[in-house]
């Protein structure tokens, strides 16, 4: 990475935006971040006076949690809005809660919205850097960042790799940065699900749509598994979980056609025993709690690089 590497962007919007170089600078960044969270004391002075809202109109433990405790470990004042608790319940539109939130001067707002797009429309109304922290079936790009950088972690390298990506495509945010990012990065990414749960246009982001597990799987460096988006489908698109199981949950067999040092990764929760079986995300291949500490980092260095900071 360059000496003296100038972060262009104000927001963080999708990984889309972000260049193989932004995407090293991030990397580098979350690096250095990381050390924080294994000191006695984890906390630096950052971005202390800073305001941070986290704005999440869908449920979320990790991601939610992993920004508050980013921005508390960098000193910043947090405040939480959950949709169940926001004048949204009252009939107030997306537009008038960030217009009252940006009345009170935060320096970064973190959504999570159920319709695509929902970050990039509030760019257009508050004077805050906007973090997409998942927009409907679209982007979900800090998830992307830690995957990247926790494969990096263990591989030392993303170009060259080839990256499997399981289970329920269509409507995976998780999927689609994460095709975008590893991409970018060099690797080759190979997807594999249900006819009914792989949308087209895969191969124009770059991805390889495989005709069985065992295609996508074998001599894979990465096996990640998805979970089936229940609550994004408006119509059953598969007969039963336990069909589901049987024909595309990850085993100790469907790994064993990876590569031997294959990463096991899943962005969670995971339905234990449908898209993945426990021996495996419990397994010494699985770097799933790996994830969510490096998630921590990542977030630190997102709220650090949209403050202005390189």
């Amino acid at each position: 990475m360059a000496t003296g590497y100038f972060f262009p962007h104000r927001h963080i919007l999708g990984i889309d935006h972000l260049s193989a170089e932004d995407i090293g600078h991030i990397l580098t960044i979350a690096e250095s971040f990381k050390e924080i969270s294994a000191r006695p004391i984890k906390k630096v002075p950052t971005l202390r006076g800073n305001t941070i809202i986290n704005l999440f109109f869908e449920p979320s433990t990790r991601t939610r949690l992993s920004f508050e405790v980013a921005a508390k470990r960098m000193s910043a004042d947090t405040f939480n809005i959950s949709a169940s608790t926001s004048s949204a319940t009252k009939g107030e539109t997306l537009i008038d809660t960030a217009r009252n939130i940006n009345a009170m001067r935060p320096d970064i707002i973190i959504i999570r919205h159920s319709h695509s797009g929902a970050p990039h429309m509030l760019t257009r109304y508050v004077d805050a850097a906007i973090i997409n922290a998942g927009d409907g079936t679209h982007e979900h790009p800090s998830q992307g960042l830690l995957d990247l950088m926790t494969v990096h972690e263990h591989k030392g390298r993303l170009d060259g790799l080839k990256v499997a990506i399981i289970g329920d495509i269509m409507h995976s945010r998780v999927a689609h940065s994460n095709i975008l990012g590893f991409t970018r990065m060099g690797s080759s990414v190979h997807v594999y699900g249900p006819a009914t749960l792989i949308p087209p246009g895969l191969p124009g982001l770059g991805a390889t749509v495989c005709s069985s597990l065992e295609e996508a799987v074998r001599d894979a460096d990465v096996v990640m598994t998805l979970r089936i988006q229940k609550e994004r489908q408006n119509d059953p698109l598969l007969p039963s979980f336990r069909e589901y199981a049987r024909e595309y949950g990850v085993t100790r067999e469907v790994v064993a056609l990876a590569r031997p040092d294959a990463l096991v990764m899943h962005p969670g929760p995971i339905n234990r025993g449908i898209e993945l079986m426990p021996d495996v995300a419990d397994g010494p291949q699985s770097v799933i709690l790996d994830q969510v500490t490096n998630g921590v980092a990542v977030r630190m260095a997102l709220l650090y690089l949209v403050m202005g900071n390189s």
